[in-house]
């Protein structure tokens, strides 16, 4: 069985783009499922796929994320890996659909686990915004926070992998709706304009709507970055928060084909972990996120002491974007 790849919210599954590519377990919060039944459906899992991958987005709940880390505690278990996110919601989703890509692979549950951190700096995500007024996981200026108050104001915002905001005008989003019956060429205003260059591999995107009629993603963006492919997905629920705003429409573009995804991983050299022995790639592994260099591990009191994070370098082999 491939190493299970798990959630916290349904609404982080997107559709599998194959019958091959597997599902992801969805595991219950403590407000839906206590902590005896959260031990079963964790083992279960152990049982059936002997490792588990689970995503930890930043936005969780503290009491979701102390429930993780109470289940793996209790189980005594080396086998279950807690991957903090920092990606928007539909990011996230779409990193979570790679890493099933990958869960039927030949890699080891320990290359799988570190090899998200090297796939998050390949996703670009961000999201068409009727605000900014309460965004705060991008940087905003004051006179776009004043924009925010027109209500015409339309934001193009680009949160990963670098942060961008430009403001767009009313009848950019206009030609957006436009655009979608009549070839939608971007323009100014629009995402040639403002926002920075796109990805320069092959890439498809994923959109979804909130409370914003626009067109402007799907008529100005994906042209724009010419990607391969566009899908709808419903709005995941913690979007609105995560944005600052329910008048949104969120993008996510990332690596659709498995092939490349393999590529990319496969050309990472890998390293045994001194702590737990499972393979990793980049500087620290999935499972137990001790660094490659670490010493053997101690004994008594320093065995709790906590190790700094590092950044992973990601890798630079991958097939460039051909020119239309």
């Amino acid at each position: 069985m491939p190493t299970a790849i798990a959630v916290t919210s349904a609404d982080l599954v997107l559709p599998a783009p194959d019958r091959h590519t597997p599902g992801a377990a969805v595991l219950q919060p403590p407000g839906r499922l206590d902590l005896e039944g959260a031990l079963a459906e964790t083992g279960a899992l152990l049982e059936g796929h002997g490792h588990l991958v689970v995503l930890v987005p930043s936005w969780l709940p503290r009491t979701t994320v102390q429930r993780l880390h109470t289940v793996r505690a209790i189980l005594e278990t080396d086998r279950i890996a807690l991957l903090g996110i920092d990606l928007p919601p539909l990011g996230t989703a779409l990193l979570v659909r790679q890493l099933r890509q990958l869960s039927v692979c030949d890699f080891s549950p320990g290359v799988i686990a570190s090899a998200a951190r090297l796939l998050s700096h390949y996703i670009y995500a961000g999201a068409l915004l009727g605000s900014v007024a309460r965004l705060d996981r991008v940087p905003v200026g004051l006179k776009a926070h004043a924009r925010s108050w027109s209500p015409s104001a339309l934001f193009g915002v680009l949160a990963h992998p670098a942060p961008h905001l430009v403001k767009l005008t009313g009848a950019a989003a206009a030609r957006g709706s436009r655009g979608a019956r009549g070839g939608g060429a971007a323009g100014a205003g629009g995402a040639g304009a403002g926002l920075p260059a796109g990805p320069e591999f092959a890439t498809h995107l994923t959109f979804a709507r909130g409370q914003l009629a626009s067109d402007w993603v799907t008529a100005e963006l994906a042209p724009a970055w010419q990607v391969q492919g566009v899908m709808e997905n419903p709005l995941p629920a913690d979007s609105a928060a995560w944005w600052g705003t329910p008048k949104l429409v969120e993008f996510a573009a990332g690596i659709p084909d498995p092939n490349v995804l393999y590529q990319l991983v496969a050309s990472v050299r890998r390293d045994t972990c001194r702590w737990c022995g499972l393979e990793l790639i980049g500087d620290r592994c999935g499972f137990c996120s001790a660094p490659l260099t670490a010493p053997p591990p101690p004994t008594g009191a320093a065995a709790t002491r906590s190790r700094p994070d590092r950044p992973i370098r990601p890798a630079r082999t991958i097939e460039r974007r051909t020119a239309r």
